[in-house]
């Protein structure tokens, strides 16, 4: 059993398109060789680094979204999230979340393509709808926090198919019917993140309160941020 191992800052993006016609949600999948979650079919996503605590120009996620993501977490990362989420987004998919808008401050060079396209990042329309920490014994650990995000709410000018710019990260990209969804090889807790979204897919996906599955301990909790 792997012990000790550090437990990572993540974000990922759980993307929908067409969700009062024919909702789908966009996954793809990690690597044979990936130490963690090979094969799985997952939301884009990843863990913060220290390029997302220095961007300076952005818009900020909606307040209520906000006061709940400083539970047990300082102002600073809450940011650095939220970055986080957009830039493994557009890096994994080459999807952007943002508006047009000159950049301000030092772009890092994590950023420099995305600023290049004359975009600066946009969390106004992300909704948070969960945050699950990875139980201990696994090779990898984070504490993931999982946005919603509605693909009508992208630039207009964005080919939601279009994928050229993406990493290797993800394969087969690709937009899957929700009913379709559980037909691949999903983690669980992918399953359990994916669920909850659909059950509030027909409402203004506005959680009344964000699940929160706690396992920092060692001991496997589930409760609600309010």
């Amino acid at each position: 059993m792997t012990i000790n191992v550090e437990i990572k800052d993540a974000a990922s993006v759980i993307l929908i398109r067409n969700k009062k016609s024919n909702p789908s949600v966009l996954m793809g999948q990690r690597g044979k060789d990936a130490a963690f979650m090979p094969n799985k079919f997952v939301f884009p996503g990843g863990a913060v680094e220290k390029e997302d605590f220095q961007i300076n120009s952005f818009k900020r996620l909606n307040a209520t979204c906000n006061a709940r993501m400083t539970y047990q977490c300082s102002g600073d990362l809450v940011l650095a999230l939220t970055i986080a989420a957009i830039r493994e987004l557009f890096e994994e998919t080459g999807i952007i979340v943002g508006i047009k808008e000159k950049w301000a401050g030092k772009i890092p060079t994590e950023w420099k393509q995305f600023a290049d396209l004359g975009f600066v990042p946009d969390a106004s329309n992300f909704q948070f709808v969960f945050r699950a920490i990875t139980p201990p014994g696994r090779p990898r650990r984070f504490d993931a926090r999982f946005f919603y995000l509605d693909a009508d709410s992208l630039s207009a000018s964005t080919n939601l198919d279009d994928f050229s710019r993406a990493s290797d990260e993800l394969s087969h990209l690709q937009w899957i019917p929700i009913q379709e969804v559980r037909k691949f090889d999903l983690p669980f807790i992918t399953e359990v993140v994916f669920a909850e979204v659909i059950s509030n897919l027909n409402d203004d996906l506005i959680p009344k309160r964000v699940p929160f599955f706690q396992n920092s301990d060692g001991i496997s909790e589930f409760y609600y941020i309010s």
